[in-house]
């Protein structure tokens, strides 16, 4: 899909016959979401631009996501979607930046993108150029990203509740009915949430470089209204990338702390198993004991015989039982 804009308050602009060989001169925005090819050739007609392929867009190297050809920066960063999904995604954004447009690549709906036609029809741009636009998106961007950093802060500040506030028992754990899933459940919650930020640093350092190498490059031409809000993204950024940081030593130490309590319930399920087979012994010996049917064993003949070994049984199992009691196991 193919749409043109000016960021004036009505600043889409309807989309000319694919046919002809020039852009309407008040544009100053393309976005291609998930072109055709129709399309992509009269981007590249009008505008004398070449626009990256999905390939191209998705190579990691710097020399591939930052470069200048004849002009125009060709720029390209991971910028994450469905954050508040199951299973957040990345997906390669590209940008073609000149002084008098800007042209945006991109294959995935983003909400970032709505919103900055949001503020542009609402006039709360920047500077209405190609620059000021591309300073727009990246506002919008960033600011997605903080919302998705916030998301997860919340998530892991809810399981960090969860594993060190719970109800304690004597023994160091909850008495949970529903322990061993409670675990299970946090374990995962954290793990999404440190896929997430994980995503969300990719997409926070491919605009860290752009960023500056935008304000170096296009130093010439910037007006000057775009230059310091630029400059402030670039502090928002670094920013976030320090909360990111803290958020994945967070990740970290709730992970720790979950496998902590999970080897906690295991040991537990060993001592108690451990109780109930050493309990078990005395008593299984007195039974074989008496259980060998001898021809010579006096309590046989004893009256008293039979009681005398189920007491000597039960002796022999309370025994054991009082020892752990005085050890604390239970």
């Amino acid at each position: 899909m193919l749409s043109l804009h000016t960021l004036a308050p009505n600043h889409e602009v309807s989309l000319p016959d694919l046919s002809a060989a020039r852009l309407p001169a008040e544009v100053v925005w393309i976005d291609v979401l998930d072109g055709e090819a129709a399309e992509t050739a009269f981007v590249e007609r009008s505008t004398g631009l070449r626009l990256p392929t999905f390939e191209e867009l998705s190579e990691i190297e710097s020399s591939s996501r930052l470069r200048s050809e004849n002009g125009a920066l060709y720029l390209s960063t991971p910028i994450v979607f469905q954050a508040q999904s199951a299973e957040p995604l990345a997906t390669p954004v590209g940008f073609v930046l000149t002084r008098e447009r800007l042209v945006t690549v991109r294959f995935k709906n983003l909400t970032s993108f709505d919103i900055f036609k949001e503020r542009a029809a609402k006039s709360e741009v920047v500077h209405r150029s190609s620059a000021g636009a591309f300073a727009g998106l990246m506002d919008a961007i960033v600011d997605r990203a903080a919302d998705a950093l916030e998301l997860v802060g919340s998530e892991l500040d809810n399981a960090s509740h969860r594993i060190f506030r719970a109800e304690i028992t004597r023994l160091g754990v909850s008495r949970s009915p529903d322990r061993e899933g409670s675990l299970r459940d946090i374990l995962r919650r954290v793990g999404r949430g440190g896929d997430l930020a994980s995503k969300i640093r990719d997409s926070l350092l491919g605009i860290g470089r752009v960023i500056p190498y935008v304000i170096g490059l296009s130093a010439p031409w910037l007006p000057a209204e775009v230059k310091p809000a630029l400059d402030s993204l670039r502090q928002d950024v670094s920013s976030l990338n320090d909360y990111e940081i803290h958020l994945a030593n967070k990740v970290q130490l709730l992970l720790d702390a979950t496998m902590g309590l999970i080897n906690i319930e295991q040991n537990n399920i060993i001592k108690v198993l451990t109780i109930v087979s050493v309990v078990g012994v005395p008593p299984t010996l007195v039974a074989s004991i008496y259980g060998m049917n001898f021809r010579h064993m006096p309590e046989l003949a004893w009256s008293w015989g039979y009681p005398y070994g189920l007491a000597l049984v039960a002796l022999s199992t309370l025994i054991p039982l009082g020892w752990f009691k005085m050890r604390g196991w239970f």
